[in-house]
């Protein structure tokens, strides 16, 4: 069995332990359950490269603790990055409803936020990819990625507008809380992608 490979910014280091995959990539330092002996801690020195970005998602609408509510926290509390949860109130629909929930999903958002817009108009990136886009941003200086997940009626132009990326899930048309969860999994993929993680497998 392979031995764990601990994200550490700028090198792999790699345990003789098996691996074991539900590793939770914690705020604080910590990288809980990833090999057979528990947790192993890490210095900030060490994080650095992973948490030099913050993550908010803002979404029209209130999880209420559905299944796939419970899927998006089970990654969220995986990730190296803290990730913020910003729910906003549904519009009427129409434009004058996309337009009024654009202006909630981008009000309060970082001004050097990397905004990516989960649109079914937009750019469909393989996981590699999608990792990149973030890693780009980080180090072409964005503090925050920003990820606007609209309601029933799509986005209003002020969002699409915004974006640095309008980024899709594929052809389909998916629940917006499971696109959460969807979304909430990649951003978990991405890290181990850039972190040399075994977790991913292209």
């Amino acid at each position: 069995m392979a031995g764990c490979i601990f994200p550490f910014a700028g090198e792999r280091r790699r345990s003789t332990e098996p691996f074991h995959p539900d590793v939770h990539g914690q705020a604080g330092f910590f990288f809980r359950g990833a090999c057979a002996s528990g947790t192993v801690r890490l210095d900030k020195h060490e994080t650095r490269g992973l948490l030099a970005m913050r993550m908010v998602v803002a979404a029209v609408g209130r999880g209420r603790g559905e299944p796939a509510q419970r899927i998006f926290e089970t990654y969220r509390r995986r990730l190296p990055w803290p990730l913020d949860l910003r729910e906003v109130r549904a519009g009427r629909g129409g434009e004058r409803g996309r337009d009024g929930e654009a202006a909630a999903l981008l009000k309060g958002l970082p001004a050097d936020a990397f905004v990516v817009v989960l649109d079914g108009t937009g750019a469909a990136l393989t996981s590699e990819a999608f990792a990149a886009r973030l890693a780009a941003a980080r180090d072409g200086g964005a503090g925050a990625a920003a990820f606007l997940i609209g309601g029933a009626d799509g986005h209003g132009a002020a969002a699409l507008e915004r974006a640095d990326l309008v980024l899709s899930l594929g052809p389909m048309t998916w629940p917006h809380l499971l696109v959460r969860a969807m979304l909430a999994e990649q951003l978990w993929r991405a890290a181990a992608i850039l972190s040399g993680h075994p977790y991913h497998r292209a």
